[in-house]
């Protein structure tokens, strides 16, 4: 696999919050996505998943509590935990999320 550029690949996205995937890591998939501000609705996975900002801010709340993810840094969502982004969500995230969840 070549290098990819995730900026690039996160601002060729037709619409913010759609994640592309870019390659699988053992039973993991690892997504791309564009972030605009907007808050999403909670949700509840039976995987953990891992959430890393590369650029700009994520506003979550999980399991009631509200956190701020900034640039380089990594917040994982244990499996089964309740979360939902806050309004205010912006820049670029990538996701590493089981692949049985992928097209989800």
């Amino acid at each position: 696999m070549n290098p990819v550029d995730l900026y690039e690949a996160a601002s060729a996205l037709p619409t913010p919050w759609n994640s592309r995937a870019l390659g699988r890591v053992g039973t993991a998939v690892v997504k791309v996505l564009r972030m605009d501000g907007r808050p999403l609705p909670p949700e509840v996975h039976e995987a953990a998943e891992l959430l890393l900002v590369l650029d700009g801010k994520l506003e979550l709340l999980v399991e009631g509590v509200e956190l701020t993810v900034g640039p380089g840094e990594l917040h994982r969502v244990a499996a089964g935990a309740r979360h939902a982004v806050r309004p205010g969500s912006t820049g670029t995230l990538v996701v590493v999320e089981e692949s049985d969840r992928a097209g989800a």
